[in-house]
Formats: C-alpha cells, sequence, structure tokens
C-alpha cells in the first residue's frame, strides 16, 4: 500500500479524492485515513491506553465525543462536568496533531521518492524484503509476536515495506550527494592547525593547597601556623572555610588558569612551587595557599593532530553539503506540493507564510515511527 498515487486530473489542482498533490502525482485520502488510524493507535500504545482507538473524526467529532464521555474519569467533588464543548477542542487538538504528524510523514515520504528518481537513485523490491526481513527477525523473533503487532498497531505488512524503502532510498541519496567531501588535502589541514593552535595546546596545570578564611587576621594566623610546621589537613580541617576541600588538606588537583577567580589565579600561578603565600584577598574572602605540583603545558605538534583535524574538516565539509541540498531539496519541493484545504502544513507551497511564533517542521527532518515501525530519516539527517 503505496501512499503515492498517480492522479488522473489535469496538470493543476487537488483531485477530489486526494489530500496533496506533489507534482503529477497525488496521495489518496485513503492512504492519509489509513497513516491517520496507524499514528493515533501508535500514540494511544504509547501513552498505555487499553482502550479501544477512536481516530478523531472532523468536522464534529461525534465518536470523539462520545467516546471521550464514555472513558472520562469521574470529576473530583465540587468540579463541574466536562462539556461537550471542551470534548470538542480536545477533539480538535488531538486531530490536528495527528493529521500534522501523517501529512508530514506522507508528504516527506513522496519527496525523497521524487528526489531519488531525478538523480537515478533506485533500490530493488528484492533489497527492500532482505532489510525488512532482517527488522523484522531483530524486532520480532517470533511470527506470533509479529502477528501480534500487526493487529494491535494498525499497520499492514506493505506500510512497513514501505517505510523501508524511503529510508534505504534516503540512505542511498545521501551517500550519492556527499560523495567526495570525505577528501581532505594536507594543506588544508596544516591551514586550519596554524590558525588554531591554541586547541591543540594543553595548558600548564598547578597543584594546589589552599586555606580560605573570612578575614586578613583569620589567614594570617593560618600562614603562621603553616610557616610553623603545622599540615596544611591540619590547618585547612581546622580554618578554612571552603567547604570543597578543607575535609582533603585543602588540595585543589591538576587546576589550570584561568579556572579560579582572577586574584587569586594570578597569585597561584605566579608562585614559585613549595612556598606558602598569601594572604590573597578575593571575593570570597582570604586564601593562603602553597603550589605543590606544576605540570608544564605542551603543544601537540601537526602530525599528532592532523587525524583528528581531517575528521573535523570533513564533517564540517559533508555538513555544509547537506545544508545546500537540503535548502535546494525542500525548495524545489515545496514548490511541487499543493495541499488540500483543511490539510495545508508548513510543507505546502499554499501554507500560510508562517508567524514569529509559528513552529515549522520541513519535510527534510527525521519523521517518528509509530510504535514497532521503522523512523524515516531523510537526506538532511
Amino acid at each position: 500500500m503505496l501512499p503515492l498515487a498517480l492522479s488522473a486530473c489535469g496538470s493543476s489542482g487537488v483531485p477530489g479524492n486526494a489530500v496533496v498533490k506533489i507534482g503529477s502525482d497525488s496521495i489518496k485520502t485513503t492512504e492519509f485515513n489509513h497513516w491517520l488510524t496507524v499514528a493515533a493507535t501508535s500514540q494511544a500504545q504509547q501513552s498505555g491506553s487499553t482502550a479501544a482507538v477512536v481516530v478523531p473524526d472532523p468536522p464534529n467529532y461525534t465518536k470523539c465525543i462520545a467516546n471521550k464521555k464514555k472513558t472520562a474519569a469521574k470529576p473530583a467533588k465540587g468540579q463541574p462536568t466536562p462539556t461537550d464543548a471542551t470534548y470538542k477542542t480536545q477533539c480538535t487538538t488531538e486531530y490536528n496533531t495527528l493529521r500534522d504528524q501523517v501529512m508530514q510523514f506522507l508528504i516527506s515520504s513522496a519527496w525523497i521518492e521524487g528526489e531519488s528518481a531525478d538523480n537515478g537513485v533506485k533500490i530493488s523490491d528484492a533489497d527492500v524484503k532482505k532489510d525488512f526481513d532482517k527488522q523484522r527477525q531483530q524486532s520480532f523473533p517470533k511470527d506470533s509476536d509479529y502477528l501480534a503487532f500487526l493487529k494491535s498497531s494498525g499497520y499492514i505488512q506493505e506500510d512497513l515495506l514501505y517505510r523501508i524503502r524511503v529510508q534505504d532510498l534516503s540512505t542511498k541519496l545521501r551517500t550519492q550527494i556527499l560523495k567526495g567531501t570525505d577528501k581532505v588535502t594536507d594543506a588544508q589541514i596544516a591551514a586550519y592547525y596554524n590558525k588554531n593552535k591554541s586547541r591543540f595546546a594543553v595548558p600548564e596545570k598547578r597543584d594546589i593547597r589552599i586555606v580560605l578564611t573570612k578575614t586578613e587576621a583569620q589567614a594570617n594566623a593560618a600562614k603562621k601556623a603553616l610557616d610553623s610546621g603545622q599540615s596544611f589537613k591540619t590547618v585547612a580541617a581546622k580554618d578554612s572555610i571552603d567547604q570543597g576541600t578543607k575535609a582533603n588538606g585543602g588540595l585543589l588537583s591538576a587546576v589550570p588558569k584561568g579556572q579560579q577567580e582572577k586574584a587569586l589565579d594570578d597569585a597561584t600561578f605566579a608562585a614559585a612551587k613549595g612556598k606558602i603565600s598569601g594572604p590573597v584577598k578575593t571575593q570570597f574572602g582570604y586564601y593562603v595557599f602553597e603550589v605543590t605540583k606544576i605540570t608544564p603545558g605542551s603543544q601537540q605538534t601537526l602530525d599528532q593532530a592532523k587525524e583528528s583535524i581531517k575528521q573535523l574538516l570533513v564533517s564540517q565539509q559533508q555538513q555544509t553539503k547537506l545544508n545546500d541540498f537540503v535548502k535546494q531539496f525542500q525548495k524545489k519541493w515545496k514548490a511541487r506540493t499543493d495541499c488540500r484545504k483543511g490539510y495545508v502544513t508548513q510543507d505546502c507551497k499554499n501554507a500560510p507564510k508562517p508567524t514569529a511564533t509559528t513552529a515549522t517542521t520541513g519535510a527534510a527532518t527525521q519523521n517518528p515511527a509509530p510504535a514497532g515501525g521503522t523512523a524515516t530519516t531523510t537526506t538532511g539527517q
């Protein structure tokens, strides 16, 4: 059951039995309704509902309202019973959400099929079936589990085959788009390294023992105790107000420059190793400290950084290529997509211009699959 059906009408306008026309092809209302049921069933399963699925039925939502009345919990004492108007509002919201999800999936899938055809990208029925069998075996090792899934989900096997076909076409199309983008030259790598040397530098780090006090007098007393031979462990436990270090002898390990409050940072990185220094006044109080270990900084060489730079440049090239493609892809196919009133989404050429607060979802995005299905990912992902 493929959503894309050949239209029997003229070159413009949506046929009476369709929800959208894309180029010379159209997606029939019956196909939309089928996928709407699948989406509604999936939503119910994800919410944990065990009740029979009732698909919202516009414009009056008679069945939906009746179902909500039947399944609604009894209002709490003192709370009013919801009216039909309240239930209708809920049904309308649910329908609009499902409609947009289904339309996005159907339009996105048709766009991928169309773009694949334009670029000579094909996949055989045998390859689709092979991929399907593999995924089915992984998800449902037992035939009985698979049949139970079909019964509960609203899917038929042709739906799953279609989703896999679109997914595989998308993957092959993406591979074609990115052909050649995995190559970067030594000159490009060297240029990036020379421009971004600081990114490949490991800064000097210092182990520091500190005692933090509220007043300068307390800091001087702590320093005097340390100078007299008392350990940082003893003095920090007794005098420090720094809760993060007082229990471990005031130790701050492997501190890079620029991580601490400026006055303390400047003082600790200017101090000689093994000398008790301070007090240093900061916004937190007064510090007495000792640098106990200095780990010199280092610079990664071009040869050492080469592989990581290559991976980064390839990723950037590929993302740029994909972004450029997606921009043109959406523009091209949106211009060919005419939606029937009542089924218009932002992927339609006749969609109203989005306002600043309107969240749009282009067709070149990842479409969430109903439970147990296969997500259709376009080339933009």
